[in-house]
């Protein structure tokens, strides 16, 4: 058995990507956190908007709002989508299966969501996730449901846990699952170690 505490205590600082992130706070300030290889931070401002502006609606051209089809009943997507109450009731999402690491749910009222805190990394057993997940999304199923899968960027995670649900439960190949998420979700991309894992499981 795998434990979070085991995945986080051999996380190491130099797996971190450079990144840069545009933040607005409430008061309306905009800062622009870097962060280096060593996981080191700093936060710059970049501008002030003008007092009583505070709260004012900052547009992220960069949202990533495409949502993945996989079958009526299963959608693949990032969190720009989960936290999109629009996108979702477009696309009648009435369950999410959030694989994402520190991902707040915004809609509970609403919507049915399952939370699993995987992080992104080689080695963390995403396999193990496989039937607790695929749990999950048959009940949505069953009671007529959409499941929204999301990750953070709708790339390595929650693409991994579709894949290995079309290989589980509909016995499908990888290659088969694999190329059917990519096709519904061009971005995807499991990482090295979830890629040899699902290439490797056997339902």
């Amino acid at each position: 058995m795998h434990s979070l505490a085991q995945e986080i205590h051999g996380f190491s600082k130099d797996r971190l990507k450079k990144q840069c992130t545009r933040v607005t706070t409430v008061t309306g300030k905009k800062l622009l956190e870097k962060r280096t290889d060593g996981g080191e931070g700093d936060v710059e401002q970049i501008e002030d908007l003008e007092e009583g502006n505070g709260c004012g609606f900052v547009e992220d051209n960069s949202l990533d709002l495409q949502l993945g089809v996989i079958r009526s009943f299963l959608l693949l997507g990032s969190q720009d989508t989960a936290h999109d109450i629009d996108t979702l009731q477009r696309y009648k999402v009435s369950h999410v299966l959030n694989v994402a690491y520190g991902v707040t749910n915004l809609f509970p009222d609403q919507l049915v969501y399952k939370t699993l805190q995987i992080l992104d990394l080689p080695d963390t057993k995403i396999t193990s996730y496989f039937e607790e997940c695929s749990f999950f999304i048959d009940q949505a199923r069953e009671q007529g449901g959409v499941v929204l899968v999301h990750c953070n960027a709708g790339v390595s995670r929650s693409s991994s846990i579709v894949i290995g649900y079309l290989m589980l439960r509909e016995g499908l190949s990888f290659d088969d699952a694999y190329s059917q998420v990519k096709q519904a979700r061009p971005s995807i991309r499991p990482n090295p170690g979830f890629y040899q894992q699902l290439q490797n499981y056997k339902s």
